[in-house]
Formats: C-alpha cells, sequence, structure tokens
C-alpha cells in the first residue's frame, strides 16, 4: 500500500502497488466513518502488505475492493520512530518514483524483501540511501560502474567519468562513498558507516539523481523530518 487520499468526509482513495497488474488505486467508500466491517482504515497504513480481491477493469477508473488481508504485519515499523520516518518517506518517494501502471513482479519482489528486512533488523540508519540506489535497477536508470578509476559520477548521463563533466555531477570525497553504496545489500548497508553530514549529502545526490530521470519526480515533503531524526544517529 502506497498511499491514501481522502476523499469526501467519509471515505479514502488507496493507491497500491500489487504483483499482478501493477499500480492500482482503489476507492474506499465510507471506511473513515464505518465502525464495522471487513474493510478497516487500519489496514491501509503505508507500505502495509495486503492480499487483496477485486475485479480489475482496464478502464483507467478507480476500482473496488471485495476483500483486504494484512499479510506479514510488521513488528517493529509501527513503534520506533526511525522506522516510521523512513516508511513515510519512502512511500511518498515510490508514489513519485513507480509512474507505469504495468506489473514488474521483480521491483514488486523487492520492495517485499526491503521492508521485511526493515521491519526485522535495527541497524537501519543508512538502509534509505541502500534501497534508493538499488531501487534505480528496476526504474532503469542503474549507474554505470565503468571506469572503476574515474573521479566524476555524471548525475545526468548515469556514468562515471575521469574528466571533469559540464553536466551536474559529484566530485571529490562524495564519488568513493557513492560507489560504495553500489551493489549493497540492506546488511552491508552498516558498512557505509557515514556520520550525518555524510549521509545528508549522499542522500541530497541521490534524490537529485532521481529528479534528472523521473520525469515529474520531486523532492519528498517528508525529507526535513527524516533529516532531523536521524540526525541524532551517529
Amino acid at each position: 500500500m502506497l498511499h491514501t487520499l481522502k476523499y469526501s468526509d467519509s471515505s479514502l482513495i488507496a493507491h497500491c502497488y500489487t504483483q499482478i497488474v501493477g499500480k492500482q488505486s482503489f476507492i474506499l467508500k465510507g471506511i473513515l466513518t464505518a465502525k464495522k466491517g471487513a474493510i478497516r482504515k487500519s489496514q491501509f497504513q503505508v507500505l502495509t502488505q495486503l492480499e487483496i480481491l477485486f475485479d480489475h477493469k482496464n478502464n483507467g477508473k478507480l476500482q473496488f475492493l471485495k476483500e483486504v488481508k494484512v499479510i506479514s504485519p510488521y513488528q517493529t515499523i509501527p513503534n520506533k520512530i526511525e522506522k516510521n520516518a523512513l516508511v513515510q518517506f519512502l512511500a511518498e518517494t515510490l508514489k513519485n518514483a513507480i509512474q507505469e501502471e504495468e506489473a514488474n513482479p521483480a521491483l514488486y519482489l523487492f520492495l517485499e524483501t526491503a521492508f521485511n528486512w526493515l521491519d526485522s533488523n535495527d541497524n537501519i540508519s543508512d538502509f534509505h540511501l541502500v534501497f534508493l540506489i538499488n531501487l534505480t535497477k528496476y526504474l532503469g536508470f542503474f549507474p554505470n560502474e565503468e571506469p572503476l578509476d574515474a573521479l566524476y559520477f555524471n548525475l545526468e548521463t548515469g556514468c562515471f567519468d575521469r574528466s571533469m563533466p559540464r553536466e551536474q555531477h559529484i566530485e571529490g570525497s562524495q564519488v568513493p562513498v557513492f560507489r560504495e553504496l553500489l551493489g549493497m545489500n540492506f546488511g552491508a548497508g552498516v558498512n557505509l558507516k557515514l556520520n550525518r553530514t555524510k549521509r545528508r549529502e549522499l542522500l541530497e545526490t541521490l534524490i537529485r539523481y532521481f529528479e534528472l530521470h523521473l520525469l515529474g519526480f520531486s523532492k519528498p515533503k517528508s525529507l526535513q523530518i527524516l533529516n532531523e531524526i536521524f540526525d541524532d544517529v551517529s
């Protein structure tokens, strides 16, 4: 479940990413005022993993849900402020980043694996950095890692360069940190050992990279809250 939008005083629109038919939007009529029912507002917290039943109509209109069940209920994400800030930020990022409505089973599996890992582990201060760089694999703009002795990374072409590019780029101490991030899995993220300044710089670089490669992508509004919370993480 990516995010919800209030629709009238009693209803919600829920935007979900599904394994079979990709990105879909559902109208949840009366869910905000209903005291009982098979479908409840509490099931639609951001990035909750759901099993849903609906009649898919490929007509561009809002769909109607028949059944909803929470699968793999999170044990720690709702109760830990750092993890909750992460899912809010990443949900907003995914809302802007996933633009195609077609199914992408590999992306779905990545998301499922990532948030189950987040719920089960505590060393999560750089989880969002590893998540974002790996997400680019499924969105089609993962960086080209060659040449290995490059001094610059061109944000616009997605390539490393030996000579300074005219386009937007990073250089200096940011380059080896950015390169180290490539290919990391979530468990390896603890080896980055970034201080608050380096973490902010790398996150800003990744967001700019997304802005350059995804038409209409904008910096998540929840970024400031995320930075404030993780400023306390050494």
